[in-house]
């Protein structure tokens, strides 16, 4: 008998090619998610420009003016060049404010608020329970209280004849008139350590304890712990430190309340210089000048703060 010839294997149904994108849609999804970023940070962007880069470019337009606030220069100011730049750089009260200013952020950033903070919360690292609540409490409290609150409160502390210092030292001593730069200072240490404090707190907690119990079993001292182990690991949280509290000092404008910039120009920061010229005595060009100059000092601190923090990094 004839087999009977099995019929061929059907054939594999053959996959329908699949269709590449189309070349637009890659360069479509890129623009929709440029386009979604963009007004993401648009808000934002629109803040700073109204708030920020409108009044410095504003400011440095005004410098360059011989504009008032009365008289003929305020209704049609005159393009006056670098005439108030080389006035602000020839007058003897722009350099005393400038070295009052330099003073007052050395003495009570720097020196001040910077080591007291960090003392602060070095000597505090271990406490644990209410103590160390309430003590942290009453730090912050100064910094929270608004800044004509506290000026009062120092004022009424500082009077010469019935102040809350003299009354306890059993003296009778004009403490804003005969130590004026050093009443602010200290008054500004007080105010302004607690954002020290919270910061090299979180800087120390962040340390490995293994680190210090390791240099203790090894005999380190307290000095040496503190010199080899703790200022290494911290100095990156030092730097941002002191460069966020010495822009802070240096543009602060709160001595004004307690001493109104004397006497006789010994407390005159260049802010309070600046507000003298451009709101009391109306020269607005002026003032604008002295401005854009103390936006360049500032500018050079941070400069010098953010390459330090880069080699230590």
């Amino acid at each position: 008998m004839a087999q009977t010839a099995s019929p061929p294997p059907a054939a594999e149904e053959a996959q329908p090619p699949v269709a590449p994108p189309p070349p637009g849609d890659a360069a479509g999804t890129g623009v929709l998610r440029a386009g979604g970023a963009i007004g993401f940070v648009t808000p934002a962007m629109v803040l700073i420009g109204v708030f920020l880069v409108f009044p410095a470019v504003w400011t440095l337009y005004l410098g360059l003016t011989d504009y008032r606030l009365t008289g003929l220069a305020a209704a049609a100011p005159q393009f006056a060049g670098a005439d108030n730049y080389t006035a602000a750089l020839e007058d003897p009260s722009f350099y005393n404010a400038l070295r009052v200013t330099l003073v007052f952020v050395l003495g009570s950033a720097i020196l001040g608020q910077a080591v007291l903070g960090f003392a602060v919360a070095w000597m505090f690292r271990d406490w644990r329970g209410p103590w160390r609540t309430a003590i942290e409490l009453l730090v912050i409290l100064a910094w929270i209280i608004p800044s004509s609150v506290v000026a009062f409160l120092w004022v009424a502390f500082l009077d010469g004849r019935s102040g809350t210092l003299n009354a306890l030292l059993g003296i009778d001593t004009e403490w804003l008139l005969d130590f004026p730069l050093l009443s602010i200072i200290v008054f500004n240490i007080w105010r302004g350590t607690a954002f020290s404090m919270l910061l090299f707190g979180a800087a120390l907690n962040s340390l490995p304890p293994s680190h210090l119990e390791t240099a203790r079993l090894a005999g380190a001292t307290g000095w040496q712990q503190l010199r080899d182990i703790v200022l290494p690991s911290v100095r990156g949280y030092a730097l941002t430190n002191l460069l966020l509290i010495s822009l802070w000092t240096f543009n602060d404008f709160t001595p004004f309340l307690l001493t109104g910039g004397g006497p006789s120009g010994a407390t005159e920061t260049l802010p309070i210089y600046i507000y003298r010229e451009a709101l009391s005595l109306f020269e607005f060009g002026y003032g604008s000048a002295i401005s854009a100059i103390m936006l360049v000092i500032n500018l050079v601190l941070a400069l010098f703060y953010l390459r330090l923090m880069r080699r230590t990094a």
